[in-house]
Order: C-alpha cells, then structure tokens, then sequence
C-alpha cells in the first residue's frame, strides 16, 4: 500500500515540474546573440507615496555562452544605449538623458559583463557581473531563468535590483527611490 502510495506521488510530482526543466544543460550549451526585436530591458522607480514610473530601453545589445561542462565559466555580455531610454513622457524621457542621470552624451553605452553564474535550479541561476554606467563600475547580481530553448533560439527572464546612487544617478532621492528595479526578457539566436 505504501509502495503504491509512494508511486503515486512520484508520478504525480512529474506531471506538475515544468516542462522546461527537461531542457538539459547540454542542450543549451553554445553561443547565443541577443536579439533585440525579440527582447526587452524594462525598468521601474518607484516614489515615495505610490506611483513612480517605468521606462524601457529601446537599443541594446549582447551575447549569452553557456558552458556545458562548467555552468560557472558562461558568459553574459550586455551594452544598454541609454539615448534609447523612453517612457512615453518625453520631457522624462530628456531629463533621463541629460547630465543630471544618464548623461548620454558623454557616457553613451551602459555595459554588464559577467564574472561568475552560480546555477540554482534546474532553470535559474545567479548572474553576478560588472556593471559600469557614467564612468563608474560596481558588482551588481541578477536572476536569470530559462524560459525556453527552441530551434536554435533561448529564452530568459532576467530580473535585478540597482541602486542609482553608486553611479551618480541619484537625482530625485528620497522622493523618488534609489533602487532601480530590472525586468527583462531576452531571446537569443544560437550562432
């Protein structure tokens, strides 16, 4: 009775794990570009009181490698264009690109390069890299879980917390919040 109790639940548990989890490592494993027209870097401040406002970056490029026999030696290389920046306000959308957060016109690429991915599930892992926006570079970490591998093309949903303050982009503390909340989606093409 225990046995097929036991049994039971073995099966039962099969049929609720993701489908995704069947992807192996080493079916993924290869180099992938990111393809920005089937990907999305979106962003959040929230302010003080509720509100606040999201934005997206309309420019970006990068890479992704993951490593079969050592998940910890793949690769993610990221360059945001912040002149790309829009919130569907354009005066918001100026101020973002102005000296006073983003400085376009002089720092004109924000780049994320990877130094180590710990995975942490059978489809997440931790992403920890250098982010260097306006001149300065910090250690910053990052969710990443797949969200599909077909015909050559992977998927990920990536999500992450900055504090603007580090790179000088603190105009508006406290009434606005110096954390800058990271949503994005990115698909990339094996090749």
């Amino acid at each position: 009775m225990n046995a097929r109790i036991l049994g039971f639940a073995a099966f039962a548990a099969c049929l609720t794990m993701p489908a995704i989890a069947a992807v192996a490592l080493s079916d993924a494993a290869g180099s992938y570009t990111i393809s920005p027209s089937a990907s999305s870097i979106r962003f959040t401040i929230g302010k003080a009181g509720g509100g606040g406002f999201d934005g997206a970056f309309g420019r970006f490029k990068g890479t992704i490698r993951i490593d079969n026999g050592d998940v910890g030696r793949s690769k993610v290389d990221l360059t945001i264009y912040p002149e790309s920046v829009g919130t569907g306000q354009g005066r918001i959308d100026q101020f973002l690109r102005s000296d006073a957060v983003f400085d376009a016109a002089n720092n004109p690429e924000i780049q994320f390069r990877s130094t180590n991915v710990t995975r942490t599930g059978d489809t997440t892992a931790l992403v920890t890299g250098r982010l260097t926006a306006r001149g300065r570079t910090f250690s910053e970490k990052f969710t990443a879980e797949l969200g599909g591998l077909k015909d050559g093309t992977i998927k990920f949903h990536v999500t992450g917390k900055v504090l603007r303050s580090r790179y000088g982009m603190d105009v508006g503390t406290p009434l606005y919040s110096n954390v800058v909340d990271f949503d994005m989606m990115l698909t990339g093409k094996r090749g």
